[in-house]
């Protein structure tokens, strides 16, 4: 499945069963993963050995269809030392399209944006050494089903990148750092949208991490892999392939009507229930309502969600209405402009950036000058009535 990679209970046909976790803390994979090597393609000519270490991550089901992370360990010794030597670094495996863009070459995009005023973005991605793509050989089954089905069949390729090791939500100890972590987060996906305009597609509580730097936490969006850029989002049919991570999911997403395409609304909504998950099913051992400061930000960010599906509704309504109106040789209502991309106005950056950046009536840091110099002016709640309802968005030219 993995070429390169050097494993002794491979070796072992007696071995080859589901493997048994190597203690209470480790994944079940772990046991028989954990102390292999893994040789890869490095540049056009050489490689580059690592040794794995504790599996972080392994999707439940089919092999393939979801990555594997794992801790791992640059062998080089001595003069040869490479610059990996002494960072704690990651290995993640994954088995995408042959076609689809790797997490490297969205770093790359937003690198080359993230200068002067912007640099402080990269606190909050995540920092990729190396990546490769292995293709399966001519005489794989891959390969084989490629020629029986033609077209419709795409080819997959082994692809690994190497990166620094992050930590996850779950280490963060106040209320306070993980609504710093929340922000972060929201500020990362504007800033992505609006300037290199790649949309991430797949936020859950596993893509959310966390990064410790002169002694403060950073929120890193992590894991881009089903991203995209905003002027290719389109090509290929989300009723198809449909991104995101149950139960992180937009509401309109679940439906079996939905046609897409997905919307930066989609991520935003996707933070409100990872943080209403959170503050309904967990909490600290030593203060039982940790999460309580949350329920002024779920209250509000619900409300606006409310209101923005409403009006979603309600337009669809009139459109339809018009429309068989015209059917019928009858004089059409007029129907309004709606913006769907922040439901009317109401589910908007800036609706959700005026709730987040306060946690307990205390200032958040705001990290991009941009912010800073909106958030300068009271921010006014928009008030709904039925007008709001079908009219145009005052925030949606930011």
């Amino acid at each position: 499945m993995v070429p390169g990679f050097n494993t002794s209970f491979m070796k072992d046909s007696a071995t080859l069963q589901y493997p048994g976790p190597a203690n209470d803390n480790e994944h079940p994979s772990s046991g028989r993963i954990q102390g292999s090597f893994y040789t890869f393609p490095y540049g056009k000519k050489e490689t580059r050995t690592v040794k794995v270490g504790r599996v972080l991550l392994r999707s439940n089901g089919i092999f393939g269809q979801g990555p594997l992370v794992m801790l791992v360990k640059c062998v080089c010794e001595g003069s040869g030392r490479c610059v990996w030597c002494g960072k704690k670094l990651v290995l993640k495996l994954s088995w995408p399209s042959k076609t689809r863009a790797s997490e490297k070459t969205f770093m790359y995009d937003f690198k080359e944006k993230a200068t002067g005023e912007h640099a402080w973005v990269l606190n909050h991605l995540p920092e990729i050494y190396y990546s490769f793509d292995i293709d399966f050989s001519a005489e794989s089954p891959q390969a084989q089903l490629k020629e029986i089905f033609g077209e419709e069949y795409k080819m997959r390729v082994v692809r690994g990148i190497i990166m620094e090791k992050l930590n996850p939500l779950s280490s963060l100890e106040t209320e306070r750092e993980y609504a710093q972590v929340f922000y972060d987060i929201v500020q990362c996906h504007h800033w992505a949208w609006k300037y290199p305009q790649i949309l991430h597609r797949d936020i859950s509580e596993g893509n959310i991490m966390v990064r410790e730097k002169n002694g403060q936490k950073y929120g890193v969006l992590n894991d881009w892999d089903l991203a995209s850029w905003l002027n290719t989002e389109n090509e290929v049919s989300t009723s198809k392939f449909r991104m995101g991570t149950r139960p992180y999911m937009a509401h309109e997403q679940h439906s079996s009507d939905w046609q897409g395409p997905h919307q930066f609304r989609h991520d935003l909504e996707s933070v409100f229930y990872i943080i209403l998950l959170l503050v309904s099913l967990y909490s600290s051992p030593t203060e039982k309502p940790f999460f309580s400061g949350f329920n002024s930000w779920l209250i509000a960010l619900q409300r606006s969600l409310l209101y923005g599906y409403i009006g979603l509704n309600m337009h669809i309504t009139m459109e339809i209405d018009a429309q068989q109106a015209r059917e019928n040789n009858e004089e059409p209502m007029e129907v309004h402009y709606f913006d769907d991309d922040t439901l009317g106005g109401h589910f908007s950056y800036e609706k959700v950036v005026s709730v987040m950046h306060q946690f307990k009536k205390e200032e958040l840091n705001t990290r991009g000058r941009e912010w800073q110099k909106i958030l300068q002016v009271p921010f006014q709640e928009v008030k709904p009535s039925r007008s709001d309802f079908s009219s145009r968005d005052p925030f949606s030219t930011f």
